[in-house]
């Protein structure tokens, strides 16, 4: 959306009659979401700079989360904010530790293995339970159209990453 933002999760629908709704949120833990402020909202795909968005609660509900946004207080004004992205700006994310990264940073880097082969770009990561898996997707630099997806296991499968060269080098082959 902006060079500056990440998007941090989505609004689903409205929660009840109070003006609350239901949030997917992307962050680990998912709670997570609630501690970054200040929330921009905007429709996804939109073309429109989010706007700013006051959050006036949020907690866990059953097997999600809700929120209510200040002056949304019905559901009629909660519906109307269904299918928007929530952003924050990247600078209230925490800092990370060297060798460490957060998922958006490895979104569209360049993958290489051992032998300078160009399978794709990261489309997305995926977690798996046992560990992370980047997906990678072909682009028009890559030796074919084959989709991978390669575990992220550093040292092992994920030797190298690059953000200033936008790249990861990966110990995989292309038969595989």
């Amino acid at each position: 959306m902006t060079e500056n933002r990440i998007k941090v999760g989505r609004i689903l629908a409205p929660y009840g009659i109070k003006g609350w709704v239901k949030i997917y949120s992307y962050t680990d833990p998912l709670e997570q979401i609630f501690s970054y402020q200040p929330w921009f909202i905007a429709k996804t795909g939109s073309r429109k700079a989010p706007v700013e968005a006051g959050v006036v609660t949020g907690k866990v509900h059953a097997k999600g989360l809700i929120a209510q946004f200040e002056g949304v207080t019905d559901r009629d004004q909660a519906l109307l904010l269904g299918g928007q992205d929530i952003w924050i700006d990247e600078a209230s994310m925490p800092p990370l530790e060297d060798g460490e990264f957060y998922w958006y940073q490895l979104e569209q880097l360049a993958v290489f293995n051992e032998a300078g082969q160009r399978f794709g770009k990261v489309d997305r990561m995926m977690e798996t339970g046992a560990n992370d898996v980047l997906v990678v997707k072909p682009d028009a630099d890559s030796i074919d159209d084959r989709e991978r997806l390669i575990p992220w296991i550093e040292g092992t499968y994920v030797l190298d990453v690059d953000l200033d060269k936008g790249c990861i080098q990966v110990a995989w082959d292309a038969d595989y």
